[in-house]
């Protein structure tokens, strides 16, 4: 008798989620193309994946023994130059680069030929032009203060910089990450530096409690308006901000400190430009890039990556390793992931159920790289940590890439600030209900970890606000002052500490801060463009309000510290269950509890509470974190000193729980944990 064939799925990521079950053809046929991409890029599994990633080493310019020697892959090239300081810009019969084969282009030079610092670049000829270009694999890009323009630059030091710092591992029991960038990391109106930031930043943090920072805008770009995500250099870390070497120092300094450092990665596009960037690199426009209608992004003003050419993946997979290895980078936030996941980009796309996931719109080929990155990512370095910028929710994202997910270690929880925007906008502080603030903060697959956030940079750009700039507004230019009393601002300053520790306290992975936001940073962030007379005024961020404690800047500040350090401080926080404990939209009460800890937000904004009772494990609890401490700004109606004991009742008795009995001001926060059981 025939038996029946089992269909069901091997792969963790569908056994987890029943309802992907109908697409369970897609998910599979997704991660049999990956295993096929993978042999073929493996040699059948005979090399290591990030073997095939070391691109890096032999592309570029590179020193031998026997001197320099250049490499560069343009298969529609007909010749190529090296021109530059040493040669006048020149084409030179002793500077012309010989084919090898594969589209790849060599030359060979001896140490007095090439001397460091000397700007250089490729004189590229093909068939019916030529143009200048700097070396895509170029690890060394600057830009002339005077012309502007960019070159490549060779680098060779006579000291190179050696970490001291040896075998890191990032403390990921929470993941609390500080999002910054360099060049905005200075009170003054200008760049700021590496080693600035490595002086006088990273003590901050530190302080703070932050374990992490996340680096914008590191690889090079053209235009410094467009916040990093315009990339021209892939291999190049912005010089705008400093050296080679001061980058390692800084990331060196920052392991020192228990910090880990995830970079920025923008592998979803690239810039336009043709002599900065890659666009027609060899003269061609499919090299790295779509040639049809999908090459340029019709939202971003940009180049989409051909993920399906060997080449492309080789050169993205080779960047993804070099900033793991060079740098000793911890890891990537991948930005941009929705607009690879989808044909569309994601544009106008509704996303209201799952089969808007799984059908012709899929990118498989961006999907794939997605996969193979991880894949590497982790060979390379099993401690490295990657995250997904993906607005769609897409499922599978932060599954292993084994049990049929695309192997990110966290997702953004994208819809988190959304939210917190969405109701300031929209609804009176009558209408905030904790049953929805509890919704968003903890909706989420069971099987990915997220990074929590109430606000990012994207919330502080023109056109937008920030959380601490919607609630004050422009009461923020008159009254910061702590003699000062202002309704608007004690309303902004109470819910801003108290949004931030509901989105902190109820992670399962981890919480990102953008800079400056934690003291709730006045104003936005505009770049230097031609609109605003390129100035620098709002490209920076303003330590000295924070620092001046005649302004109420600190009390945020002072929150934001005392919040991190706590969670920072308790063992596997993120991996303590979430429970809820009491929510009530009524009274806009929310309570929950993880471990001994017992979260207690009054959002009321009119009435408080006096012996607010919740149930929760019998015994004797302190305070350990009040919003409403004077410390922070608050009005000092809680006495944080005393003990707090449940009151025994029998109806609970056999589900081992008492009542806890607090007093909840008005927009007030509590934390307490169980001491005495």
């Amino acid at each position: 008798m025939a038996t029946k064939k089992d269909t069901t799925s091997k792969l963790g990521l569908i056994k987890g989620d029943p309802w992907l079950e109908p697409y369970t053809a897609a998910i599979e046929g997704r991660y049999a193309y990956f295993l096929q991409r993978e042999r073929e890029l493996t040699q059948d599994g005979k090399v290591p994946l990030s073997d095939f990633a070391d691109g890096y080493l032999y592309f570029g310019l590179h020193t031998t023994d026997a001197g320099w020697v250049f490499r560069e892959w343009a298969p529609r090239a007909t010749a190529i130059y090296l021109v530059g300081d040493f040669n006048g810009w020149t084409e030179q019969p002793d500077y012309q680069l010989h084919p090898i084969g594969n589209g790849a282009w060599e030359i060979s030079l001896p140490h007095d030929k090439l001397h460091h610092g000397e700007l250089y670049k490729l004189r590229m000829h093909w068939d019916g032009g030529s143009g200048e270009r700097i070396p895509a694999w170029a690890q060394r890009v600057v830009q002339d203060n005077t012309s502007h323009i960019f070159s490549a630059q060779v680098w060779n030091p006579e000291t190179t910089y050696i970490y001291k710092v040896q075998n890191f591992a990032p403390n990921t029991a929470p993941l609390l990450i500080y999002e910054c960038h360099i060049g905005m990391a200075t009170n003054d109106e200008r760049v700021g530096t590496y080693r600035e930031f490595t002086q006088n930043i990273l003590p901050r943090i530190q302080k703070d409690g932050y374990n992490a920072i996340q680096i914008m805008a590191i690889q090079e770009h053209p235009y410094y308006g467009s916040f990093g995500y315009h990339v021209s250099s892939f291999f190049a870390a912005s010089s705008r901000f400093g050296t080679p070497e001061e980058l390692k120092e800084l990331i060196d300094t920052a392991h020192a400190m228990g910090i880990a450092v995830i970079m920025d990665l923008v592998h979803s596009h690239a810039v336009k430009n043709e002599i900065e960037g890659l666009g027609r690199f060899d003269g061609s426009y499919d090299q790295y890039f779509h040639s049809d209608a999908r090459r340029e992004h019709p939202a971003w003003d940009s180049l989409c990556f051909n993920y399906r050419r060997n080449e492309v993946i080789h050169f993205l997979l080779s960047n993804c390793k070099f900033w793991l290895e060079e740098y000793r980078f911890d890891g990537f936030r991948f930005d941009g992931v929705t607009s690879m996941l989808y044909k569309s980009h994601g544009l106008g796309e509704a996303f209201s159920d799952y089969g808007d996931y799984f059908n012709a719109n899929q990118d498989g080929e961006a999907i794939c790289y997605l996969t193979l990155a991880n894949k590497l990512i982790h060979e390379v370095n099993p401690r490295a940590l990657t995250i997904a910028e993906e607005v769609s929710g897409m499922p599978g994202l932060a599954v292993a890439v084994a049990q049929g997910g695309y192997g990110f270690d966290y997702r953004m929880a994208m819809n988190i600030p959304d939210y917190w925007i969405k109701i300031i906008k929209e609804k009176k502080d009558q209408d905030w209900h904790p049953s929805g603030i509890w919704w968003e903060t903890t909706n989420r697959r069971a099987d990915e970890k997220t990074i929590s956030y109430a606000e990012s940079h994207d919330q502080a750009l023109v056109g937008d606000k920030t959380i601490i700039f919607r609630l004050i507004d422009a009461e923020m230019y008159w009254h910061m002052h702590v003699n000062d009393n202002n309704l608007m601002v004690d309303r902004g300053i109470a819910l801003h500490k108290m949004i931030r520790l509901v989105t902190a306290s109820s992670i399962n992975g981890g919480y990102l801060n953008f800079m400056g936001n934690e003291f709730g940073h006045p104003e936005w962030i505009d770049f230097p463009r031609q609109d605003n007379g390129w100035s620098y005024k709002y490209a920076r961020r303003q330590w000295h309000l924070v620092d001046n404690p005649d302004l109420k800047y600190h009390y945020l500040g002072d929150f934001d510290s005392a919040m991190v350090n706590l969670l920072n401080g308790i063992k596997g926080f993120q991996s303590l269950e979430i429970q809820k404990v009491w929510d009530n939209d009524g009274d806009q009460i929310l309570a929950f509890r993880r471990g001994d800890y017992v979260f207690a937000f009054n959002f009321n904004p009119e009435k408080s509470f006096t012996d607010y009772g919740f149930l929760v494990p019998p015994g004797q609890y302190k305070m350990v974190l009040n919003s409403d401490d004077p410390a922070f700004g608050g009005f000092g109606r809680i006495n944080a000193d005393i003990a707090y004991h449940t009151a025994f009742d029998p109806l609970y008795a056999g589900e081992k729980k008492e009542w806890l009995k607090l007093y909840l001001p008005v927009r007030t926060a509590v934390v307490l944990r169980l001491i005495k059981k």
